[in-house]
């Protein structure tokens, strides 16, 4: 008797029966690791374009810093309307503030060269709050205000304010008329030269020996490196303060023609005057605020309405990058031979 062979009983259907296809088998979970490449593949995408974004924006920066520190050395003026009027009437404001030196010269100058450009400009007002400074300085900015009223021959009004001392003055004068405020203090006319002797603390404290070769006696005259003889100082005295002082009393003299030759030389020993004096002595016009001033303008330019601005020097991206890195102190042989020389000054050396 045949028996049937049930050992195959207990296999799933099709499993190695001759016929039937075998079960498909459930393969490994591949696609758990595709999924997995899948997104790593986009993280890294990403941030290989947020890198080339931000390379490329970096690149921009450069080009930007580079166009504007090339572009740095060329001043400009920022103008602001403080007085709503017709912009084809306008009085413009400059400004001359604190110690005048080469730096305030050259941005005066810019500020001139921007009222001198614009046709809608029908006088200007130079507001001074300076104790004065350099004689160069001085002068520039004296020159570039007579200079613009034989040119254009536009009314200009000086503003004073605080203090409007030595070149200060000196500045003002060259204007058509003065106006200053009841506070101010002004006149000083008058120069000064200052310098430091060294000698003993090079040698005795530093142990230096200062060595002076030199042709011509008075070639090193005034010396930092040695105390000045009365030969000296009369030497410059007559070189240097007197011609100085002589300069200031003519550019007085010229500017105020209220006063005589004799007035000036008795107002010009360096004394300063409150603005009731000053009125009084005829060194300003007139009492007054900034206002006043502008009607000022306005009468001597016969406008009934205008527009008032005040110039601003805009501040490079170049000239600030630079005053950083020369922010530290140096002390060179440049710096050591500026503190010897002689500063010859119209300047009011008193408290502010």
């Amino acid at each position: 008797m045949d028996f049937e062979n049930t050992s195959n009983l207990s296999q799933p259907p099709g499993s190695g029966i001759p016929g039937i296809p075998p079960s498909p088998q459930p393969m490994p979970n591949a696609g758990g690791k595709n999924s997995k490449g899948s997104g790593w593949k986009i993280f890294w995408g990403i941030i290989t374009a947020m890198s080339v974004m931000a390379n490329g924006l970096f690149f921009l920066i450069l080009i930007g810093m580079a166009f504007f520190i090339a572009a740095g050395s060329e001043k400009k003026v920022s103008e602001e309307v403080i007085k709503e009027g017709p912009r084809t009437a306008k009085i413009a404001i400059i400004s001359i503030s604190g110690i005048i030196d080469d730096r305030q010269a050259k941005d005066f100058h810019w500020q001139m060269k921007t009222a001198r450009e614009d046709s809608a400009v029908k006088g200007l007002i130079v507001r001074v709050d300076s104790p004065g400074g350099t004689i160069a300085g001085s002068d520039e900015i004296y020159n570039e205000i007579k200079k613009y009223r034989s040119e254009k021959g536009k009314p200009v009004v000086a503003f004073m304010q605080g203090v409007a001392a030595s070149g200060g003055y000196y500045s003002s004068v060259a204007c058509e008329e003065i106006i200053a405020e009841p506070t101010t203090i002004t006149g000083s006319i008058g120069v000064i030269s200052a310098y430091l002797v060294v000698k003993q603390l090079l040698e005795d404290k530093l142990g230096i020996q200062p060595v002076i070769v030199k042709a011509g006696a008075k070639k090193d005259w005034p010396s930092s490196f040695e105390p000045p003889t009365e030969e000296q100082l009369q030497y410059l005295q007559t070189r240097l303060i007197d011609p100085a002082y002589k300069r200031f009393v003519e550019v007085v003299a010229d500017g105020r023609k209220e006063l005589t030759a004799e007035d000036v030389n008795r107002l010009a020993d360096g004394s300063i005057y409150w603005a009731q004096a000053a009125l009084k002595e005829k060194l300003i016009d007139e009492i007054g605020y900034q206002d006043d001033a502008i009607e000022k303008v306005k009468s001597l330019a016969g406008i009934e309405k205008a527009q008032v601005v005040e110039y601003h020097r805009t501040v490079s991206l170049y000239e600030i990058l630079s005053a950083k890195t020369n922010a530290s102190l140096k002390f060179d042989q440049k710096t050591l031979y500026e503190l010897a020389m002689p500063q010859l000054l119209y300047l009011w050396t008193g408290p502010q």
